[in-house]
């Protein structure tokens, strides 16, 4: 489909309103939530499916899924997507956090967070600075918090509130409003940040930090396992300036991290604003040049796994995929694995013991290889290899380490 002019569903980009997009990539009957955990093989295996039907704006750059249905998806206490647990990912949080306590001066200040998943960064921003927090999040659910699993919960000067950030919380007074990872999320994402600005203008110069995927990384490295459904958008470094700077927002930053996968942007609400044009020509270039090369190369890199897995399980090769995030549940899914892998080894425990959505591959903890004992271990993320390969060398396990 690549190349397809746009005529049904939306016909105008959701981040600059322009009518100039194209479809160029479609991937069909995929699991809407990867990050939902099943403790049933067979509710597992008949997930709600969608389609992923990608579109590029020559204007601003932005890519979005125009099949994309909000009604479809439901964030709530089963669903676990942290990746605090890894040592690698950890240390990347921590020195985040002393980043931003450090810049922006977080002592003794007031601190929100949109979308804090299980609370993990905000209390490293709490830590670090001795600050106050409040965390939203529909999903948060940590019983152990001191709550029962609804409503608010507390935690010494941190308050969560299990519900989606709007103007009705607009009287929550604010020095930072931090949102990571949640902006891919959202349908329409104009609309969001604006309703953000809204809620926060009053707030003297607060500053703003989100962070995003990176779409110039996964387009140029053919990271095409970060294709999900749950992710309706996908920001390059234009699209990202060009959405905030037509919110109310001058935007102080914005720069890769964690190796270029991810996008930081910080910003400012202005008291009165323009729309003005984003200028970012080179970024611009690139990823209209990634963009007609991307279809082919994710034919080709599917029929690269297909044959190679194929091999091992004629080799009766036993092989497990390091990973049950979203790369790994989409791995799974857009090569349709079923008996030829059958776990998937995560170190977060809240996964362990679960099913992949979709393909129904059973989670398990490292420890379980030292039983198992697979010939390939494939890491779904190259950043980890490291990790990994220290994990598997201390339990003595001499397999394979490969990268997807």
């Amino acid at each position: 489909m690549a190349g397809k002019k746009v005529s049904t569903l939306k016909s105008k980009c959701v981040v600059c309103g322009s009518s100039n997009i194209f479809i160029f990539l479609e991937i069909v009957d995929v699991p809407v939530l990867c990050n939902v955990l099943w403790s049933d093989y067979d509710y597992a295996c008949t997930v709600s499916r969608g389609d992923i039907c990608l579109v590029f704006c020559r204007n601003c750059c932005h890519i979005f899924n125009i099949a994309f249905q909000p009604e479809a998806m439901k964030y709530d206490g089963d669903y676990e997507n942290s990746l605090h647990f890894s040592p690698r990912f950890q240390k990347y949080a921590v020195n985040l956090a002393k980043r931003l306590v450090d810049s922006f001066k977080l002592y003794d200040k007031d601190v929100i967070e949109i979308g804090c998943g299980k609370g993990d960064f905000l209390r490293l921003l709490c830590d670090s600075g001795r600050n106050r927090g409040v965390g939203f999040d529909p999903s948060y659910n940590r019983k152990e918090d001191g709550g029962n699993g609804n409503g608010r919960q507390g935690e010494g000067d941190i308050i969560f509130i299990r519900d989606f950030y709007s103007s009705r919380y607009a009287d929550y007074k604010a020095d930072f409003i931090c949102c990571r990872h949640v902006l891919e999320h959202i349908q329409y994402p104009h609309e969001f940040l604006a309703g953000i600005y809204d809620a926060i203008r009053n707030h003297t110069r607060a500053n703003v930090f989100f962070e995003v995927p990176n779409a110039g990384f996964t387009l140029k490295d053919l990271g095409i396992w970060d294709l999900i459904y749950e992710h309706c958008s996908y920001f390059c470094m234009r699209s990202l300036v060009h959405l905030f700077s037509t919110c109310g927002f001058e935007v102080v930053n914005c720069m890769e991290g964690f190796e270029s996968q991810f996008l930081n942007i910080e910003a400012i609400p202005l008291r009165s604003f323009s729309s003005p044009v984003c200028k970012l020509e080179e970024d611009s270039k690139r990823m209209a040049d990634y963009i007609s090369k991307f279809s082919d190369r994710y034919i080709r890199t599917l029929k690269l796994w297909r044959d190679k897995l194929g091999e091992l399980s004629s080799a009766k090769k036993r092989v497990v995929v390091w990973g049950a995030g979203s790369k790994g549940v989409s791995f799974l899914n857009f090569l349709n694995v079923k008996e030829q892998i059958e776990y998937v080894v995560d170190v977060n425990p809240f996964k362990q013991g679960k099913y992949i959505s979709g393909t129904g591959q059973k989670i398990v903890s490292p420890q379980f290889l030292k039983t198992y004992q697979p010939e390939m271990v494939i890491a779904m993320n190259p950043i980890y290899r490291q990790e990994i390969k220290a994990t598997l060398d201390n339990l003595n396990i001499n397999a394979q380490l490969i990268s997807a």
